[in-house]
């Protein structure tokens, strides 16, 4: 049995803050999509972000952190952190959190197929099994050629695409800068360029506007900041699989805030998702807390007894 280390501990402890931030992040975002731009919304993220990056720096004594090694790289991935952010923020103004998020996990598996791709990884005809049933697991959801199909549904799955090609790019990144290198330039061109987007999309703010930026503010550099520590304290490997609580916590977060629960198509594509994504993880690293899997079969178990 795997024993974990106090500090890896702590590190967990941290992911799960960070990524039930992430979800109440989500919930801002939701209700705020509606009435502004997603310009507006960026350029709040990237304006907190950019502290981030300055208190970081001051965590690592880095003073010379503005200073990068690979621009053009940097560039790239920062655009990237545009597209998928925007696509993920566009995709809550059409669809429940929970679809959103269960068609979005897909992101570690396409992270899987792009580094065999791009970084002519090794990949086991396993993995190739189980990235292929994590589509199978899409489909369900998105339900293609049937008449409940959305083409709003594609979103968030562009938006995972942009973010495997982020996370591909991030860590080539990170061979040439630190990571309070990576947000600053992220923030700092996210700002210039949403800047002059939410200049020619601006929206009038609302009286509960400022509520809502401060609070995706918030949320966002907390979820960001304590990912960064979690990563810190524990291997990836271990933090990842935790990522899937975001699915549970937008079903739930869902259902409280906006009134929507996931019907049966949504909750057995996740799980199959979910699955798979184990199946990935579990041949690339010996640890797999498969309790993270648990709640959403409960609420698929829910859905199948209400029939």
């Amino acid at each position: 049995m795997y024993k974990f280390k106090s500090l890896e501990t702590t590190g967990i402890v941290f992911a799960i803050v960070a990524y039930f931030s992430f979800s109440l992040l989500d919930v801002m975002q939701k209700t705020a999509v509606i009435y502004h731009s997603i310009f507006q919304l960026l350029f709040i993220k990237y304006f907190f972000t950019l502290f981030l990056s300055y208190i970081e720096s001051r965590r690592k004594k880095n003073y010379k952190f503005y200073i990068s090694n690979n621009l053009k790289l940097q560039f790239f991935r920062s655009v990237l952190s545009l597209l998928e952010s925007g696509c993920f923020v566009l995709s809550f103004r059409y669809l429940t959190l929970a679809d959103a998020h269960s068609i979005a996990s897909l992101t570690p598996i396409i992270v899987v197929a792009l580094s065999a791709i791009i970084l002519r990884e090794k990949v086991s005809l396993k993995i190739w099994i189980a990235i292929f049933i994590g589509f199978v697991g899409v489909l369900i959801i998105m339900r293609p050629g049937l008449s409940i199909f959305d083409a709003k549904s594609l979103i968030p799955l562009v938006a995972a695409f942009f973010l495997g090609m982020y996370q591909i790019v991030t860590r080539k990144a990170s061979e040439f800068d630190s990571t309070e290198t990576s947000l600053f330039y992220t923030s700092s061109i996210g700002i210039i360029l949403m800047s002059i987007f939410a200049y020619f999309y601006w929206q009038p703010l609302q009286s509960f506007s400022y509520f809502l930026f401060l609070g995706i503010g918030i949320f966002f550099s907390i979820g960001i900041y304590f990912q960064i520590i979690a990563l810190s304290m524990a291997r990836a490997s271990i933090i990842q699989p935790f990522h899937y609580t975001l699915v549970f916590w937008a079903i739930i977060l869902g259902y409280f805030f906006y009134g929507d629960f996931p019907d049966l198509f949504t909750l057995l594509g996740a799980s199959i998702i979910t699955l798979s994504e184990i199946t990935v993880l579990s041949a690339i690293t010996t640890f797999f807390p498969i309790v993270t899997f648990f709640p959403i079969i409960y609420l698929l178990l829910i859905d199948l007894t209400a029939l």
